[in-house]
């Protein structure tokens, strides 16, 4: 057990490294364009399934709150958590449409989108981000190793893993990068009282 154990932390590890190291330039380019879109008055619309939707409710929350440093909220909603919105949208059009749906009526120029998917398959973070990319918005998408919804991201972070513990451990991590850097550079080391 104590080599599951090890063996388990040793392919976390490595798999967070090598998408990190990939994906350097583009964790700088996607900091920059979440903070022009949050100086300029936008937010962000996550969204993911199962432990995706977790992700996305997390990734959300360090941006509301805060990450690192007192500094005002920033405006950043997980689309994983209106159960009445999405029940009722499951109910009468389909359960490939409650993202969709969400993102046409909160989206609007100058938002982000970020799709989560270990598959980069998945049918209604698919049809979202197709929507978001037709009315304009700037998309970011978390996978494995690629799937639909490369083609359908402006920034994509890819995983190389097949395993879907280590692909959302990797993204939790890139995400947590992302709001670090983005606190960074609107923040500085100034406190709660700071402006961009």
């Amino acid at each position: 057990m104590k080599e599951m154990i090890l063996a388990s932390l040793k392919a976390s590890l490595h798999t967070k490294e090598k998408s990190v190291l990939t994906h350097t330039d583009d964790l700088l380019a996607a900091t920059e364009n979440i903070r022009q879109s949050l100086v300029a008055g936008g937010k962000l619309l996550i969204f993911g399934n199962g432990g995706s939707a977790a992700d996305a409710q997390h990734i959300a929350a360090e941006f509301v709150n805060r990450f690192l440093k007192e500094r005002r909220p920033l405006a950043a909603m997980a689309l994983t958590t209106d159960t009445s919105v999405i029940t009722s949208i499951g109910n009468d059009y389909h359960f490939d449409q409650i993202f969709q749906k969400q993102v046409e009526a909160l989206g609007r120029i100058g938002d982000i989108a970020v799709g989560i998917s270990t598959s980069g398959n998945s049918p209604n973070v698919v049809l979202a981000m197709e929507t978001a990319r037709k009315m304009g918005l700037f998309t970011i998408g978390f996978t494995g190793r690629g799937g639909a919804i490369a083609t359908l991201s402006d920034i994509l972070f890819t995983v190389p893993s097949d395993v879907t513990a280590r692909i959302q451990e990797t993204h939790i991590t890139l995400a947590h990068i992302l709001c670090e850097l983005v606190e960074e550079r609107m923040f500085g080391g100034v406190g709660a009282a700071a402006q961009p």
